[in-house]
């Protein structure tokens, strides 16, 4: 059974997966700016905030990482960040080529705030949290596919 579409449809937008994904991407992109207007963050220091939420005191490295993201990406971004308020930034005391975030208590009282959007998010979306944790999980999937094969 080929479940190929034909030759010639191939090249058409609406069959293309990477449009699909884009334009969600935009749409999700308008939701979150939204919500996190009220929080005065964007949506970029919003995933860095994510990632010292579940574990501070990190290291630039491990948050570039996580985010898949290069240093000369993320910087701007905690800088902005720290001049906001929400994260120090200073040199490790055992490797002062490392430089180590950490929240402030202003950014970890931010998290209280940013705990409604999800929901927010999962009611724009007109999904249950189990549709969305299935969606990601195939996404999830889908990335390491392509990263393990680029």
């Amino acid at each position: 059974m080929n479940s190929q579409p034909a030759t010639k449809n191939l090249l058409k937008l609406d069959v293309q997966l990477c449009f699909a994904l884009y334009s969600t991407l935009l749409g999700i992109n308008k939701v979150y700016r939204k919500e996190l207007q009220a929080l005065n963050i964007t949506y970029p220091q919003y995933l860095v905030l994510l990632v010292l939420w579940e574990g501070d005191q990190l290291n630039v490295s491990e948050i570039c990482e996580r985010l898949f993201l290069e240093t000369t990406t993320l910087t701007p971004l905690l800088k902005r960040l720290e001049v906001r308020g929400l994260i120090k930034r200073q040199r490790s005391a055992s490797d002062e080529r490392q430089v180590i975030v950490t929240l402030t208590e202003e950014g970890q009282a931010l998290r209280a705030t940013a705990e409604k959007i999800p929901a927010c998010v999962a009611g724009n979306m007109n999904c249950s949290f189990e549709e969305i944790g299935a969606l990601r999980d195939q996404l999830v999937a889908l990335r390491t596919n392509l990263f393990k094969n680029a």
